[in-house]
């Protein structure tokens, strides 16, 4: 919900509640307000914080003119770089890293394959031993939007029709039904 979203953006309480929310928050909203300061790096971040950080910077790089988005896109790799770094596996780490691999451009390594590995790493993550902020459902979109464009077109209907058969949150079914373009 955005309206939440942004309630709690206005209340964050430390920089690591500040980046979950605007990472969460713009992609529902797409406003370009909830980039806007964005650090350059972070002192003494969790793995979590480097991966939202890289996800932001990543946010930021889609939106900007071609020069400005190599710069940005290098900064959400470096960070992304640290975050893995610290914890290859915490799940925010294994969400940004996969979407990273299904956005970036080709030129810069897009690798669906590989995002749909890491989506699926993330989901047997999540059923070992739960996240906050992630869940399953999430992870399993996301891995249904990699195999497609990974070209494993029956394998990414099979997992959709199977999600679909949930209770998804309205998102999800959304984003099962009409995904982002990649």
């Amino acid at each position: 919900n955005a309206e939440k979203l942004r309630a709690l953006f206005d209340r964050a309480s430390s920089q690591s509640d500040s980046l979950l929310v605007r990472y969460r928050l713009y992609p529902l909203t797409e406003d370009e307000a909830v980039l806007d300061d964005l650090p350059s790096s972070l002192q003494n971040g969790t793995p979590r914080d480097y991966a939202l950080l890289s996800g932001l910077w990543a946010y930021r790089a889609g939106e900007a003119s071609f020069f400005s988005a190599v710069g940005y896109g290098r900064r959400s790799m470096n960070l992304l770089e640290e975050a893995k770094a610290k914890d290859p596996d915490a799940p925010f780490v294994l969400l940004v890293e996969g979407q990273s691999l299904l956005f970036r451009p080709a030129i810069a390594g897009k690798d669906p394959e590989a995002a749909a590995q890491r989506f699926a790493r993330l989901a047997n993550r999540i059923d070992e031993e739960g996240t906050a902020g992630i869940s399953r459902a999430e992870a399993q979109v996301w891995r249904c939007l990699a195999l497609e464009e990974a070209g494993r077109a029956s394998k990414a209907q099979a997992l959709r029709d199977r999600m679909l058969k949930q209770d998804l949150a309205p998102l999800y079914q959304q984003f099962l039904e009409s995904p982002p373009d990649v």
